[in-house]
């Protein structure tokens, strides 16, 4: 037995995005946005509304970066969401974050987080989402062990929508094209 609910946006698990900018000034901002993902294996692409000081500095910088939220700093990646930049021009500075320039594109490159897309804009698509370039990924060297980059330690967070919670995804369950070759 199922139950029917009203057309909602439960998308889930929806990645927490912290894009940070720089704007005319070169002040850094950031903020928090759960609508976006890949757009092509080098692109991203992000649903944001024209009123964010962010999207004001994407298409005036024509760059941004995008870090993974982390659940060591919820509460940070939280405020920078229900802060906005145009009220709040020192937002970065009051969540605790301190950011770093770039060396790929015009934009911070938030330090506390372990794993940043520095991207450029290619462009803005009718409906108003931006589309970028990811130019270079970083991530901190902490997080890199012998098998490479420690995606569990990381413990990266996901907008719940449903009960607008944040959740950690921290466990392995399955191995990506391979698991259901069994069943072949």
């Amino acid at each position: 037995m199922r139950k029917d609910f009203e057309p909602k946006p439960w998308f889930f698990p929806l990645p927490v995005l912290i894009v940070a900018t720089y704007d005319e000034n070169g002040n850094a901002d950031a903020m928090n946005a759960a609508w976006g993902g890949l757009y092509e294996s080098d692109q991203v692409e992000l649903c944001l509304s024209a009123g964010h000081k962010t999207t004001k500095n994407i298409l005036s910088q024509k760059a941004f970066t995008i870090s993974f939220a982390t659940g060591k700093y919820v509460e940070a990646c939280d405020y920078v969401g229900l802060e906005s930049g145009n009220n709040v021009p020192n937002k970065l500075e009051k969540s605790g974050f301190t950011t770093q320039k770039s060396d790929a594109v015009n934009a911070p490159v938030i330090q506390e987080l372990p794993m940043c897309l520095e991207c450029t804009l290619i462009r803005q698509t009718e409906e108003g989402n931006i589309i970028g370039r990811i130019e270079k990924i970083s991530v901190d060297e902490s997080y890199i062990g012998e098998n490479g980059i420690d995606v569990e330690k990381m413990e990266f967070i996901s907008f719940d929508p449903i009960h607008n919670v944040y959740r950690v995804v921290k466990q392995a369950v399955g191995k990506a094209f391979a698991d259901g070759a069994k069943l072949k």
